[in-house]
């Protein structure tokens, strides 16, 4: 088998094909989610703690004092931590989310597992015909 013809394999199995549309999806998930924390979230935020802009919080560890984050990173070391903050904020909300997801699948899951246990199994179709053929020689 040629490396093309195992490549083109592995690639149409269905575990990849839903693999790359879910990190598509997940890429316009997490920019949705970093617009909502930038541009909602953390500007209230800031408002209750005083008008704080947390893109611009910051302790320069070398150079010139600089008043903004950008000019200070230009400068030197620099501690970014109202990113960090945004940053860490917009991953809780990406997990919060992942987990009530995985939340809503297993209770899915569950009542489909239910549903299949209250049935009856119908028993293979061999077994039903040889059922049959014992029945007809009884007779």
């Amino acid at each position: 088998m040629s490396m093309a013809s195992e490549f083109k394999e592995f690639a149409l199995k269905g575990n990849v094909v839903d693999l790359a549309v879910g990190v598509v999806i997940g890429g316009a998930f997490g920019a949705i989610v970093k617009s909502f924390v930038d541009d909602i979230v953390m500007p209230v935020i800031g408002v209750f703690l005083g008008g704080t802009d947390f893109s611009n919080l910051f302790v320069q560890l070398a150079g010139e004092p600089q008043a903004t984050l950008e000019a200070a990173r230009e400068a030197g070391a620099t501690l970014a931590y109202g990113n960090f903050i945004t940053v860490t904020i917009n991953f809780l909300i990406i997990a919060w989310v992942i987990f009530l997801v995985i939340k809503a699948i297993n209770a899915m899951k569950r009542e489909e597992e239910a549903v299949a246990a209250e049935e009856p199994a119908e028993p293979p179709r061999g077994e039903m015909l040889l059922e049959e053929i014992r029945d007809l020689l009884k007779k």
